[in-house]
């Protein structure tokens, strides 16, 4: 099993899973962070990609 990440805007506090993806945007449960597009946008408050930071593991 992957080990999933997760992702957070440092727009909005709206956190990407890997793991539920973003079904609402076209991406899959399992849609790793390396394959969403860079034009893909925050859901929430439409940042970029570029504005989320991994979440690190405790």
């Amino acid at each position: 099993m992957p080990d999933f990440k997760k992702y957070r805007c440092m727009e909005c506090e709206y956190i990407y899973d890997e793991a539920k993806g973003d079904v609402h945007s076209g991406l899959a449960p399992g849609t790793l962070w390396s394959d969403v597009p860079e034009s893909w946008a925050c859901p929430i408050c439409g940042a970029p990609k570029s504005f989320f930071k991994l979440i690190e593991s405790s």
